[in-house]
């Protein structure tokens, strides 16, 4: 009954859609009847899609296995946790999840811009439902999530066990509201270019929008960097998987247009930088739409391996795209040319090389996403682009793009003097001193690496400053680079001083080397709703006589029947200890993988900061200068 009422409820929704854009084509010059009548359309359309979603939850909550979803997804035993987050933890359902907050954020753009003109309102709820109908029918036609099988199973096959965690239950709802928030960004950038409309007004007005997407999409960032690092068991918090790659370029994309929309709301310049942004950050979001659900990638985070649907997003996408291009080319005039012409030493022309940077960081996470795809679809020869590719093409540029974002915000608009010389030079002293003295005491690589830490420490010491000389002023700017400055410095670190021992053990044997010494003293079995345990209890010795007992997990899943694996991590402020063990086929041995994981939490509270600071931002009464 619960999947009936939210399919029915899901073609309802697709029929107010329809109406939607014949009210507003047939109303788009009389616009004195637009506020009630069309907010009370997108009301019910959004009220529709939520009963739909509501019908898909019940289904999962009651194992209605006549739901081909659920059937494919869920199983009795599974918690009713993880029942709830099964819904969107397939393809069906998460696309009907990006469905929901399409409408959700539309009918919220429509309540919040009342102060805006009714035709650029009517204009980005036309565009907004050219993306809401596309997807209607994918969902109908491609990826029904109510889809009715006969006979009616007694059980179902379950959820793969690495996604039943808390952390990746809420992982994809906070980075569809990241990804779902530049659609409104892209909708209304198109109808204020064909309405000629941008302006500084216009760009204070889209700004919080920006910084709602942006913000979203960092924590649902930080949350699946938190996931693979202790579900997938090799420690790390970032291997520039294709699919995190995905999230990451939209994030790129989106930081930059951040930046482009305060120059154009101080001096109405950028604005093809903003224009060109807003298209490309939603056509990036679409793009990992497209890879995960496509069937061309192979990983533990793509949804599907049908072709037909990837061939539906990839030709819907490139209509956005087509559309996008020629509103820019033919209604984009771009009055501000005198305004792009900045003096060299601004606050405009630092984030303009900002932009540069970013664009190049971009590209480089672009290239080793797709150069694989492409060139697997061309010659059939299978590569792998890794942490190799990425560090020397990004870390030799992010020492200059460092110290381009220390100095920039001490500039100010249209034209400044570099103040305080003597402070800027002392830091750097005292950054390149310091990181010398590091270098030279771990025996690492001297050149790059002390460019880099100078460069990470110079403006972690800055914006250290700033939070006590400038008294509050433009604080969230300072939060969030202080947090980026933390988060780069944390990650040198880890990289430098992480150790790690993988080895072969038996139970009662140890192992010992210079640093460490691991005892495996035991294993017991403990058995849970929907899986049976083996933990292991080590103890680890250190060289200065500190005990340090870990319990990593075997679990063996009864639906699917999958063994998984699960760290154990002993965290405080200065390091992570984390070590995983896997039984070795045919044998007594485990295999044993401890690791040393220096300033991880760093890492984690970083991001929290850069986060914190945008959301300053958005709730600040009023701009800062």
């Amino acid at each position: 009954m619960a999947s009936l009422i939210g399919y029915y409820s899901l073609i309802f929704g697709f029929c107010f859609s329809l109406l939607i854009v014949l009210f507003s084509i047939k109303n788009f010059r009389n616009t004195n009847i637009f506020d009630n009548k069309i907010i009370f359309l997108t009301f019910m359309q959004f009220s529709f899609v939520v009963l739909s979603f509501l019908g898909l939850i019940l289904s999962f909550v009651y194992s209605d296995f006549s739901n081909q979803t659920v059937f494919n997804h869920s199983h009795t035993t599974k918690p009713l946790f993880y029942k709830i987050s099964g819904t969107w933890g397939n393809h069906e359902g998460s696309l009907l999840l990006w469905l929901l907050v399409l409408t959700l954020f539309i009918f919220i753009f429509l309540l919040r811009s009342k102060e805006q003109t009714k035709q650029y309102r009517i204009l980005t709820l036309l565009f907004q439902q050219i993306i809401i109908i596309g997807f209607y029918i994918f969902v109908i036609k491609t990826s029904n999530p109510f889809n009715y099988i006969f006979p009616i199973p007694s059980e179902g096959l379950g959820l793969n066990p690495i996604l039943q965690d808390p952390a990746l239950a809420i992982h994809p709802p906070i980075l569809y509201l990241g990804y779902v928030g530049s659609s409104i960004i892209f909708s209304s950038t198109l109808a204020a270019t064909t309405l000629n409309y941008i302006s500084k007004e216009w760009a204070k007005h889209i700004k919080n929008w920006i910084l709602v997407s942006w913000i979203f999409l960092t924590l649902g960032i930080l949350i699946g960097s938190v996931w693979a690092y202790y579900e997938l068991g090799w420690g790390g918090f970032w291997f520039w998987d294709p699919v995190e790659n995905v999230s990451l370029m939209p994030w790129l994309a989106l930081t930059t247009l951040l930046h482009c929309i305060l120059v154009l709301e101080k001096r109405l310049a950028l604005t093809s930088w903003v224009v060109i942004l807003s298209i490309s950050t939603f056509t990036l979001s679409m793009c990992g739409t497209f890879l995960v659900r496509s069937g061309i990638l192979n990983s533990v985070h793509t949804f599907t391996n049908d072709p037909d649907r990837g061939l539906f997003i990839l030709i819907f996408l490139f209509c956005l795209i087509f559309l996008s291009l020629f509103i820019f080319f033919f209604f984009h005039k771009d009055k501000t040319q005198l305004s792009n012409n900045f003096f060299w030493l601004s606050k405009e022309t630092s984030i303009l090389i900002n932009n540069w940077f970013m664009m190049y960081f971009l590209a480089v996470v672009f290239i080793g996403t797709v150069y694989p795809i492409f060139l697997e679809v061309i010659t059939s020869e299978k590569i792998s682009v890794g942490p190799p590719f990425y560090n020397k093409l990004i870390i030799p540029f992010l020492v200059p793009f460092l110290f381009a974002m220390t100095i920039g915000p001490k500039l100010k608009w249209i034209k400044s003097e570099l103040r305080n010389k003597f402070n800027l030079i002392t830091f750097l002293i005292i950054s390149l001193l310091l990181s010398v003295l590091i270098i030279k005491s771990l025996n690492i690589s001297f050149l790059l690496n002390s460019l880099l830490i100078t460069a990470a420490f110079y403006l972690f010491f800055i914006t250290l400053r700033d939070f006590f000389t400038r008294k509050f002023e433009n604080l969230s700017q300072s939060i969030s680079h202080f947090g980026f400055s933390l988060l780069i410095l944390s990650i040198l670190f880890n990289n430098i001083l992480s150790t790690e021992i993988i080895t072969n053990l038996k139970i009662g044997e140890t192992f010992v080397t210079k640093k460490f010494k691991i005892n495996f003293e035991k294993i017991e079995q403990k058995e849970e709703q929907n899986f049976k345990a083996i933990i292991g209890k080590f103890s680890v010795e250190n060289s200065k006589g500190n005990i340090e007992i870990l319990n990593p997990e075997l679990r063996i899943y009864n639906q699917p029947n999958i063994v998984t694996s699960e760290a154990d991590i002993k965290t405080n402020f200065l390091t992570d200890k984390f070590m995983t063990m896997n039984l070795v086929q045919n044998q007594d041995y485990f295999n044993i993988r401890y690791q040393t994981k220096p300033l991880m939490i760093w890492i984690w509270i970083s991001v929290l900061m850069i986060s914190l600071g945008g959301l300053k931002s958005l709730i600040k009464k009023k701009y800062e200068n």
